[in-house]
């Protein structure tokens, strides 16, 4: 059977993880709705409200042009190998259900849908907390706390390698836990995870002392020495509570890496961490220290605890200035306008991609890919920005007029053009 649709309030609901199991249990994986391509227009709508309601509260907005896009860009990049195969975490759960299961939870059960909402959830916050903890998976992870600015926008930064570790994690839940009710949860743990990125929430009274929320997550993304491998609850923070790595918000939260990337480009923020991985496994002596560059903490050096030594991290002073390099202001529009068509053309990428040959997916990915990477350097006002930008432009009108680049809207065609 197709998905089933939702409404736009179950949909609304389900980025609260508040669709309870009567409305969110399915017998079969392919009549789950995709929950989190649904939300996109929630996101657009919450990411407005946000603006508005900072823009009351503080009288300046939540972010800025550069760093919005950056995080869209990197939202869209993790999400394109999706568009050419199925999600790994499902592909290998699905398997092992089928092969190796031991016994079946009935798939209509509250229970069932109660305890996989904990199982993911714990299993979340096992994986999340390697992440940080073991080098090689944190290089994937950083990506998602690169940005130095902590709004809606941050919430869509991920990472491209996440997913082909993750994974794993999950896989003893196969062996009893149906695919269908995993699916749901899957999703719905992601979701909720949007909306704890924002600083205009400031307090949720008893809430905090169960779920995961805006002042815990800050912490999570802070680089002051107290929030460092802090708060890595999903949904809940009682897996932080119970592991003793909870930490609530008291001083100024600044945002961002301890050591910052300093660029808007996405594939540098992809990679520029497994480049220092690399340079840093050569340069250290003796085989069982190469391994501990993989699979110890980012800051462990030989003869360092394993997590490396908290004195080492850098102090905040207060006077912390992001990376934000001056750019005229009709750059700033140039980007915007050009991201906008960008968003369209990889929207209308997600809803045909059923109808086009892997040659056009890979062609117009490409073209994505080429088009993220340019906004990036143009952001940096980077000298060669330029002449990339102009390749692009012509790259643009070359494909759309052989017709392997479409727009949702057919009468913007000509304007596109132009």
């Amino acid at each position: 059977g197709s998905p089933r649709a939702t409404a736009p309030g179950q949909q609304l609901r389900a980025l609260f993880y508040a669709l309870p199991p009567g409305e969110s249990s399915f017998r079969t994986v392919e009549e789950v709705p995709d929950y989190v391509e649904k939300s996109i227009p929630f996101f657009v709508a919450f990411i407005g409200l946000e603006f508005a309601v900072s823009w009351v509260q503080k009288r300046k907005l939540p972010g800025r042009i550069n760093d919005g896009i950056s995080s869209l860009s990197l939202g869209i990049l993790s999400r394109l190998p999706d568009v050419l195969f199925r999600s790994v975490d499902l592909i290998s759960y699905i398997y092992v259900w089928n092969n190796y299961r031991l016994f079946e939870l009935p798939w209509d059960s509250p229970w069932t849908w109660y305890l996989t909402l904990l199982g993911v959830d714990f299993v979340y916050y096992f994986f999340h907390r390697i992440s940080h903890e073991v080098n090689i998976l944190w290089a994937a992870h950083q990506v998602h706390h690169s940005s130095e600015d902590y709004n809606l926008f941050t919430a869509l930064r991920q990472s491209l390698l996440q997913k082909y570790t993750s994974w794993i994690f999950n896989l003893p839940m196969a062996l009893f836990i149906p695919p269908s009710v995993f699916a749901v949860h899957l999703q719905f743990n992601l979701l909720y995870q949007f909306w704890i990125h924002t600083e205009v929430i400031t307090n949720l009274g008893p809430l905090e002392w169960i779920l995961n929320t805006p002042s815990h997550h800050r912490v999570h993304h802070g680089r002051n020495p107290y929030c460092i491998d802090k708060n890595y609850g999903g949904t809940l923070i009682i897996w932080d509570r119970i592991f003793g790595t909870f930490e609530a918000e008291d001083a100024k939260v600044v945002y961002g890496l301890t050591h910052p990337v300093n660029s808007f480009d996405p594939i540098m923020l992809q990679l520029h961490p497994l480049a220092h991985i690399w340079k840093t496994f050569w340069a250290t002596p003796g085989f069982s220290n190469k391994l501990s560059v993989l699979f110890k903490g980012p800051g462990w050096g030989p003869g360092k605890p394993r997590l490396g030594l908290p004195e080492e991290i850098p102090v905040i002073t207060g006077k912390e200035v992001p990376f934000n390099p001056r750019v005229p202001a009709f750059l700033n529009c140039y980007a915007v306008v050009h991201f906008a068509v960008i968003v369209d053309l990889y929207t209308e990428l997600l809803g045909t991609v059923t109808m086009l040959s892997q040659g056009t997916i890979l062609l117009r990915i490409c073209f994505i890919i080429l088009s993220l990477t340019s906004f990036g350097l143009l952001m940096e006002n980077r000298s060669k920005a330029g002449i990339l930008e102009i390749i692009r432009c012509f790259a643009f009108v070359g494909v759309y007029k052989l017709g392997y680049l479409r727009s949702q809207f057919s009468s913007l065609g000509y304007a596109y053009e132009v």
